[in-house]
């Protein structure tokens, strides 16, 4: 009975976590326009749920389209690609560093803050 105890916890803490989304750290480093929502430089967490991106640091969060692409090799480490419009620099692509993910932002999107 312990046993079957056991086997049930952990496997509902196992789907919570495997239905939690991935999570990334990056660092901005120049003002960054996110589906029209101004970042400052430094550093944010991205949780990625389906093909919804949070871009967040402190009380500041961005909700933004994401496309998740999975490359042939894996990154040696994570670099932030950007895309210029009116002057702005806007995310275009998030390379995670040590795996083979990239994120793909649509800098057209809409989004929301919080």
């Amino acid at each position: 009975m312990k046993l079957l105890k056991f086997v049930v916890c952990f496997g509902t803490v196992a789907i919570a976590f495997a239905s939690a989304g991935e999570r990334y750290n990056i660092t901005l480093h120049q003002t960054t326009m996110v589906a029209g929502n101004e970042l400052k430089p430094g550093d944010y967490k991205i949780q990625v749920d389906g093909d919804k991106a949070t871009i967040s640091s402190g009380k500041k969060s961005v909700e933004t389209a994401v496309k998740v692409e999975n490359m042939d090799q894996k990154f040696t480490s994570t670099t932030v690609r950007y895309a210029t419009a009116g002057g702005t620099y806007q995310i275009d692509e998030i390379r995670v560093g040590g795996t083979k993910t990239k994120l793909v932002f649509d800098s057209g999107a809409q989004a929301s803050a919080r």
